[in-house]
């Protein structure tokens, strides 16, 4: 049972949307993580919901949101292509955005309770030292919560690589570009003979997702955070 090209191709694309949606999503859960972490404010209650809605509501919804938003007539999509000359509809960078914004919640997630573990005298004593706060962050924090950020980005990346729903409301299906393994899949689904495809991307997705499930656990362990799960 081998891969064809085609079906590599998917793969090399599935790779290259989870990656980018890992990378661009990874400092937005940071900064999102750090309010829920270390700052009290009213309605912070609020935004924690906001940023877990992608957990709970249907993806076709998260999709259709994007669809309004980055569009070509969305108030986002319009500015892009007008300015910048961008347009994420039916490209592999739309199917990138859809996977980072399912990813977020996950990532956040991870990241706070990373941040959580640090113990704050260490960054008050750093600060009555004479350090600024951003020396603090990059010499105390980081250092200490750096496996949060590893199993936050092994967890959006197996996010990102399972992402459906979402992608194709917001970018289709469109092959070479958006057509990512659950969206082969699914077209190989429909098509009669296609059960071989399907298998075999199947095997592959449920390797790769187990893979990061795995190394994510064994982070977490070695977080030492007294069975902290970030699922």
């Amino acid at each position: 049972m081998t891969a064809s090209a085609a079906e590599w191709a998917i793969i090399a694309l599935s790779m290259k949307v989870g990656l980018v949606a890992v990378l661009g999503a990874l400092p937005v859960a940071l900064g999102l993580a750090w309010i829920l972490a270390r700052t009290n404010f009213r309605g912070k209650l609020l935004l924690d919901a906001l940023v877990h809605l992608p957990l709970v509501i249907p993806p076709v919804v998260t999709g259709w949101l994007l669809l309004l938003l980055f569009g070509r007539q969305g108030p986002v999509g319009r500015l892009l292509e007008q300015w910048f000359g961008v347009t994420l509809m039916f490209r592999w960078t739309g199917a990138a955005l859809a996977a980072a914004i399912m990813a977020l919640p996950l990532m956040v997630r991870a990241l706070r309770l990373s941040l959580e573990s640090v113990d704050v005298r260490l960054e008050q004593a750093a600060r009555t030292l004479g350090a600024s706060p951003w020396r603090t962050f990059l010499t105390v924090t980081l250092p200490l919560s750096l496996p949060g950020f590893l199993a936050a980005a092994t967890l959006g990346f197996a996010r990102s690589i399972g992402e459906f729903g979402a992608t194709i409301t917001f970018v289709s299906n469109v092959p070479g570009q958006t057509q990512t393994i659950p969206l082969a899949i699914y077209s190989a689904l429909q098509v009669p003979g296609g059960e071989a495809i399907v298998t075999r991307l199947a095997i592959i997705s449920v390797i790769l997702s187990i893979g990061a499930l795995l190394l994510s656990e064994i982070i977490s362990r070695r977080m030492g955070n007294g069975g902290r799960h970030v699922l």
